[in-house]
């Protein structure tokens, strides 16, 4: 009778023990958790033929966008769970500060009565918008080929929450000093109907259905996204500069800072996809898709807004120079 050795267990995770190192929390919290990606042909260890394996083998796997080793990806940030609730939680504690310091001065009173009809057409109803964007980030956690990807676009989406907030909390404050404009009220009807929505309201809601997980990305991260924080953000900031709001100012700068972080990612994804022949041109043929409506929500929101023509031309530079940047167009 043969003697067997018994096995040495391992030390950590077999897709980590060639690192000859202590893996970091990042790495043993995020990578290679998406079990889907074990069985191409059956992502759900069901019948290959039901639905749900059927949309991830067409909407992921059979991406135009491939790579080898979609898991060989990694956050710039190296975030988690438990540090981006740390980073987050100093943001809106950062955010109910500057909020009540602006609330005890009754800076709202001081508005001139223009600048209120800007807020009421061109700030409140944007929490449609940020939720439109919170809606695509989570369909990306749901449809990525990487955990590490996915965990990118769910802080993402956990982002676009606080975002939708901070805007229905000023929207609440604004009703209290501001009876009459229709703050509260008319933020829906705003989206569906007028003029300066009417461009990102046909943008998102045919990015909602952009199915393909990377198309949704490239129509998300590299289109929509970059064109709402150049106008709703970036814009309607300098306006309110120019009209003494520091408050809308401060906020949109807090929002930016998050947008900063989605695009490293999203750079680092980019850059890692274009090692891959023909990639390029898989971008290159949704911008040439998605940027035409950009442009045009982005003209449209910007049109009557102080000097929005100039407005709109610099947040579609923005955007443009952002994809040079990429070596993208």
């Amino acid at each position: 009778m043969t003697s067997v050795e018994p096995l040495k267990p391992l030390r950590t995770w077999s897709h980590l023990a060639d690192k000859r190192r202590r893996p970091t929390e990042y790495e043993i919290v995020s990578t290679n958790l998406h079990y889907r990606q074990n069985n191409p042909d059956s992502p759900w260890e069901l019948d290959p033929d039901i639905h749900m394996n059927k949309w991830y083998r067409q909407y992921c796997n059979d991406s135009p966008l491939q790579h080898d080793d979609w898991d060989a990806f990694r956050d710039p940030d190296q975030l988690v769970y438990r540090t981006y609730n740390i980073l987050q939680d100093g943001q809106e504690t950062h955010v109910r500060s500057i909020l009540d310091q602006f609330s005890d001065r009754e800076q709202d009173s001081v508005f001139s009565q223009e600048w209120v009809e800007t807020l009421a057409s061109h700030y409140a109803p944007a929490r449609y918008v940020f939720h439109t964007v919170q809606m695509v980030s989570a369909y990306l956690s749901q449809m990525a080929p990487a955990s590490t990807i996915s965990n990118c676009t769910t802080f993402q989406a956990a982002d676009s929450v606080r975002w939708l907030t901070h805007a229905a909390y000023r929207t609440a404050e604004l009703a209290k000093s501001h009876d009459s404009v229709g703050f509260g009220e008319n933020e829906r009807q705003r989206w569906e109907n007028d003029a300066c929505w009417q461009g990102f309201r046909e943008l998102m809601e045919k990015g909602l259905v952009a199915w393909d997980w990377a198309e949704s990305f490239t129509f998300l991260n590299l289109v929509a996204k970059p064109a709402i924080e150049a106008t709703v953000l970036g814009g309607l900031s300098t306006v309110a500069q120019q009209e003494g709001d520091v408050l809308m100012t401060l906020m949109c700068e807090t929002q930016l800072r998050d947008a900063e972080r989605h695009r490293r990612w999203s750079s680092a994804l980019v850059e890692m996809a274009l090692t891959q022949d023909g990639n390029l041109a898989v971008f290159n043929d949704w911008l040439d898709k998605w940027l035409p409506l950009a442009d045009a929500a982005i003209d449209a929101y910007c049109h009557d807004l102080p000097e929005g023509s100039d407005l709109a031309q610099s947040a579609k530079k923005k955007v443009k120079d952002f994809h040079r940047q990429l070596g993208l167009g």
